[in-house]
């Protein structure tokens, strides 16, 4: 793979990775070995001091059209229309391609405003002006805000939930085995779904909207690399394999594997089945496009499986995976830590959350007085 431009990896000290308040050190990303963090002022629009192709994940939440006015000159969240506002919004994220590597992605906390008597419509105006730019919404997940300040309102119900989007390029790092493991229902490795009900957190200082940490722990979890090479920028990505391995406290999945014993299915006949599914040996073969595709061999000792197992063939589709180790891009090189960027740090909540799961973070606020109350609370 081409090099993104990452810094080769050399030895950076403690002075460099000390955190900065004040903006007087440069905040050019290296590559380095150990998590670093770093925090200075700056506008999202323009990261000036941030290099291309030097991040791998944006989370963060701006903030909400006419919601609160922070004071701040050049603030985004206080123009006169919510057109303004999604075009400055997309004026941020075009900075944010800038810095992401191609394996990068954005996930936006964005929640909508009521505006003479209307909602304004601003997370879906935000996705399709962000399509239109290049970017590709892979999710829309809805965040349920449990508990909550009481509304006035008589003629409405009360908003409980807010979106987290999820925008990409081409070939982005996502990781679902391992959010689904600590995710899923009962930690059955199940996809968790794009429903996420998470608690808000109180902030007793002038910061009025502080960040779940829970949120920036599941998306960092899901779309932020361990690892990078530190000569090319390719995340080092999670090699999963299939086992036979069914659940067997499900009646199902233990007649299923009862079945397979006693007719004498062949390591070659489970796969079989998982590489063609459900779609290419039943009906689905002539009502579904994509379907049938398979090799002859395959399909032949699919075909065989089903005629033995019956009903109970569609259980080796969901047979466990196993994580095998990380992929390695052969440079030989040594690898860093995934870098998180937060340009709307507020509290620096991600910041903390990045750490504590062993990545680099970065985080760019207008105003850095909520950091600093913070850190003296």
């Amino acid at each position: 793979m081409k090099s993104t431009g990452a810094k080769e990896s050399r030895q950076v000290s403690e002075n460099e990775l000390d955190l900065s308040l004040n903006g007087d050190q440069s905040d050019e990303v290296i590559q380095t070995l150990e998590p670093f963090r770093r925090m200075h002022p700056g506008d999202a629009r323009s990261l000036s001091r941030l290099t291309a192709n030097s991040v791998d994940l944006v989370v963060t939440s701006p903030p909400y059209w006419r919601k609160r006015d922070y004071k701040l000159e050049n603030q985004i969240g206080q123009e006169k229309t919510p057109e303004e506002y999604v075009t400055n919004i997309i004026s941020a994220m075009r900075e944010w391609r800038r810095v992401l590597r191609p394996s990068g992605s954005v996930f936006l906390n964005i929640g909508d405003t009521y505006w003479q008597t209307s909602l304004q419509g601003i997370p879906s105006s935000i996705e399709v002006k962000a399509k239109k730019d290049g970017w590709r919404l892979r999710n829309r997940i809805v965040w349920v805000k449990s508990g909550g300040t009481p509304d006035p309102a008589k003629d409405r119900l009360t908003p409980r939930h807010e979106y987290i989007l999820h925008f990409a390029l081409n070939g982005y790092y996502y990781d679902l085995f391992g959010y689904a493991e600590q995710y899923s229902s009962k930690n059955t490795g199940a996809n968790p779904g794009d429903v996420w009900t998470i608690k808000r957190e109180r902030n007793l200082g002038k910061h009025l909207a502080p960040f779940p940490s829970e949120i920036a722990e599941r998306v960092i979890t899901l779309a932020c690399p361990k690892y990078v090479c530190t000569k090319c920028g390719t995340p080092r990505r999670r090699i999963v394999q299939r086992t036979a391995e069914l659940d067997p406290s499900r009646p199902q999945a233990k007649r299923a594997m009862e079945l397979a014993k006693q007719k004498g299915l062949t390591p070659e006949h489970i796969a079989a089945i998982q590489a063609t599914g459900i779609s290419d040996a039943g009906k689905a073969r002539f009502t579904q496009s994509g379907t049938n595709k398979n090799a002859e061999d395959v399909k032949r000792l699919a075909a065989e499986a089903k005629a033995l197992l019956g009903g109970y063939f569609r259980e080796f589709t969901f047979a466990k995976r196993k994580s095998c180790g990380w992929a390695d891009c052969g440079c030989g090189v040594e690898f860093a830590p995934g870098v998180v960027l937060d340009p709307f740090m507020g509290t620096a909540k991600t910041l903390d959350v990045a750490q504590k799961l062993g990545r680099s973070c970065i985080g760019v606020d207008l105003d850095l007085s909520a950091v600093e109350e913070r850190a003296q609370q």
